[in-house]
């Protein structure tokens, strides 16, 4: 180690690193940008934190690049049709935070004029933002000094300083190093790049230590176990809820549809109808719970993994002649269900029972 390296901070080390090795991100005002007079909007760094959630950049770019073309700013979106917010987020999951994104930029655009307030206090008093979503926008969009805690960060600090206590029983002691090491000067470079350090180098599988500005004062550096950190309480296993999916098809091909309560798991969301299952209680699973008197056809299962739990759906299919059914449902051409606000469990049920139904119509 040089002596201008053992003069650095820790800080100093990791920012360095980042000038370097930082992720270009489309919500994202690099060092460079930022050296060229670029600032953060706090529009697009608000919606991407939101949408980053416990979702992958990857899965978020597609997402992030739609939201900011159709609605630039944020009254743009605080305007939009709530329909058509949840069409867009479809597929993202977690679908709660589309609804509070809605009523986020509605408070954002007509009770504060269109400017997101600048420190953790006022951005917590906004609908569906948190602690950590509160800490992120302080220091990315408005340079605070504020402890940024994720999921990579927490990787990053435990193997840093060896924290043996498990999560989430850890968070406030993580949070008290990260509140310490961050420096005064580029507090939101800071957080970003201990994001950036967590995501590329000090990964959970096969870390790249050799490559970590921490690397010479990382204590678990050398040890057989890095991957165990960080430590983790013993996961309780998933309760297996139950129901059953309807898909009913008109004879044109069209996908019978309704909107489930705004309220609730999945609310405001397309779905095909089912039986009233929900996270405590199983729903029917016989085709005695269809919405209307058809020739239901069993047509294997579904399984999609929720936070808390895993729902297996019996998945039915008819053909129906003539579409006046009972009902609030609608009926849905098959060349624009991708268009609609269907989660992932609704689409795996679709083509469970129609496997081309989200397949492009061929040209003639």
């Amino acid at each position: 180690m040089t002596q201008a390296h053992r003069t650095l901070s820790p800080a100093d080390l990791l920012l360095a690193w980042y000038d370097r090795h930082h992720r270009d991100l489309p919500w994202r005002v690099s060092p460079p940008m930022a050296a060229r007079g670029q600032t953060p909007d706090p529009y697009r760094i608000w919606l991407s934190e939101v949408m980053l959630q416990q979702t992958t950049v990857q899965a978020v770019k597609a997402y992030f690049a739609l939201f900011t073309a159709r609605w630039p700013t944020v009254t743009d979106l605080a305007k939009a049709d709530n329909e058509d917010v949840m069409k867009s987020w479809a597929g993202l999951g977690y679908y709660a935070r589309a609804r509070n994104l809605k009523k986020c930029a509605e408070a954002v655009a007509f009770e504060h004029g269109g400017v997101f307030p600048d420190t953790e206090e006022g951005l917590k008093a906004l609908p569906g933002i948190g602690d950590y979503t509160a800490a992120a926008i302080a220091a990315i969009a408005f340079n605070r000094r504020s402890a940024v805690l994720d999921g990579n960060v927490e990787r990053v600090i435990s193997r840093l300083h060896a924290i043996e206590t498990p999560l989430p029983a850890a968070k406030p002691e993580m949070r008290a190093l990260v509140a310490a090491m961050t420096p005064m000067d580029r507090p939101g470079d800071f957080a970003q790049a201990m994001m950036d350090l967590g995501a590329t180098i000090c990964t959970p599988r096969r870390p790249a230590c050799a490559l970590c500005p921490f690397n010479a004062d990382c204590r678990v550096l050398g040890r057989a176990d890095p991957e165990s950190y960080p430590r983790k309480a013993a996961k309780k296993e998933k309760p297996v809820r139950l129901g059953a999916a309807f898909v009913a098809e008109d004879e044109t091909g069209a996908i019978f549809l309704r909107k489930r309560g705004e309220s609730g798991l999945l609310g405001g969301m397309t779905e095909v109808p089912g039986s009233a299952w929900t996270a405590r209680i199983d729903g029917e699973t016989s085709p005695a719970a269809a919405p209307f008197a058809a020739d239901w056809q069993a047509s294997g299962t579904v399984t999609h993994v929720f936070t808390h739990f895993e729902l297996r759906l019996t998945v039915y299919r008819s053909k129906v002649t003539g579409s006046a059914v009972p009902g609030d449902g609608w009926w849905q051409p098959k060349a624009t269900l991708d268009g609609e606000a269907l989660p992932t469990v609704m689409k795996k049920a679709i083509k469970q029972a129609i496997p081309d139904a989200f397949q492009p119509a061929r040209k003639a």
